[in-house]
């Protein structure tokens, strides 16, 4: 997504409903923009929420926020075992 020829990834991002996404990389390949050409790394996962908010015209927050949401409500066990 964080690639200039990503469009058709960039514009679903654009268009999805945020209640419905959930922010990965493709670790340990294809990381994200700038660091392009490197091992990727779970922590690199920040890029592509802020490429999210920047397209939709949002906060980074709210997109982190929504995203934490959603995968909490996918996984409800995880929440339970972290509280």
């Amino acid at each position: 997504m964080t690639f200039k020829n990503a469009l058709d990834i960039r514009e679903v991002a654009r268009k999805a409903p945020l209640d419905r996404i959930l922010v990965e990389t493709d670790a340990p390949f294809l990381a994200p923009v700038p660091y392009r050409g490197k091992r990727n790394q779970p922590g690199y996962v920040r890029h592509v929420a802020e490429e999210i908010a920047r397209l939709r015209g949002i906060s980074f927050e709210e997109v982190a926020s929504a995203t934490t949401e959603n995968f909490f409500r996918l996984f409800p066990q995880v929440r339970e075992a972290v509280t």
